[in-house]
């Protein structure tokens, strides 16, 4: 049977007439149609965001100037950190752990070690031999805020306790930003054996020149127990002496490390 012809051609003169007809006709602009708030939106959309039209309150941030802009001060400020009510009257006390190693130092310095403690902090000190431990106890003298005080003492001798002398660790009572980091030779570089005693020797150097030349430059002070490494000081001062060890564990020669020490003491000199 033979297929019709006629008609598919019909339907495609229609089909090409009425793309024709569409490509003439104007583009028509859409209605624009007013909602409730009075806001024109296109006739049709439904996917029309309403957006309020409201001002948004802004609180003021910080003036550049220095001049406290309106209400900054009720922000910005804030009041003076009082003991509780409650804490008035009320002891505190705290125990210090000895580790078995430095109750021989702590005999032989003892009386350095209570003295800041009872004469410029207005503790209570006393020495359990039986549990090792340094027993802390608050009185009418203890200086106030008592908690920020007892943290003092107790970072005072646990500073002891990590193997740095008492002159060095009163700095914790005395100064404010003085800070302890510790870190272990691992953590910078996986060692072990004769890798880890040489690693151990290039930081203390030869009678421990290395370890005293990069405690006067930073103006820290170190102490090597073992694999572990305690630096005391400010936090920049930290940085400078903890960048140089980590040269030293990585393989660095020494005048390398001694000559970039001189940079940085150099730069310290001209900033102060």
């Amino acid at each position: 049977m033979a297929p019709i012809t006629g008609v598919s051609k019909s339907n495609d003169s229609k089909k090409m007439s009425s793309i024709s007809v569409n490509k003439l006709k104007k583009p028509t602009t859409p209605r624009a149609v007013t909602n409730s708030t009075g806001v024109p939106t296109a006739a049709g959309d439904d996917d029309a965001i309403m957006i309020d039209m409201e001002p948004l309150t802004v609180l003021p941030g910080p003036s550049t100037s220095g001049k406290p802009q309106e209400g900054e001060d009720s922000l910005m400020q804030f009041g003076e950190v009082k003991e509780p009510k409650n804490s008035k009257g009320l002891t505190q006390t705290a125990k210090v752990p000895i580790p078995p190693h430095r109750m021989t130092p702590l005999k032989a310095s003892w009386p350095q070690i209570y003295t800041p403690l009872v004469e410029e902090l207005g503790l209570l000190v006393r020495v359990n031999t039986g549990s090792r431990r340094i027993e802390l106890k608050t009185s009418k003298h203890t200086l106030a805020p008592a908690s920020s005080t007892m943290t003092k003492a107790v970072n005072f001798l646990q500073c002891f306790n990590l193997g740095f002398a008492v002159e060095d660790a009163v700095a914790l009572l005395r100064l404010e930003e003085i800070y302890i980091e510790s870190f272990e030779i691992k953590d910078v570089k996986s060692l072990t054996g004769d890798h880890l005693s040489r690693a151990i020797g290039r930081i203390a150097g030869k009678d421990g020149r290395t370890r005293f030349t990069i405690e006067n430059t930073s103006r820290t002070r170190i102490v090597l127990a073992d694999t572990k490494i305690h630096i005391l000081g400010s936090f920049a001062a930290i940085r400078i002496a903890r960048d140089a060890i980590c040269a030293l564990i990585l393989g660095s020669p020494p005048g390398k490390v001694y000559h970039g020490l001189r940079t940085v003491a150099a730069r310290q000199r001209e900033r102060f």
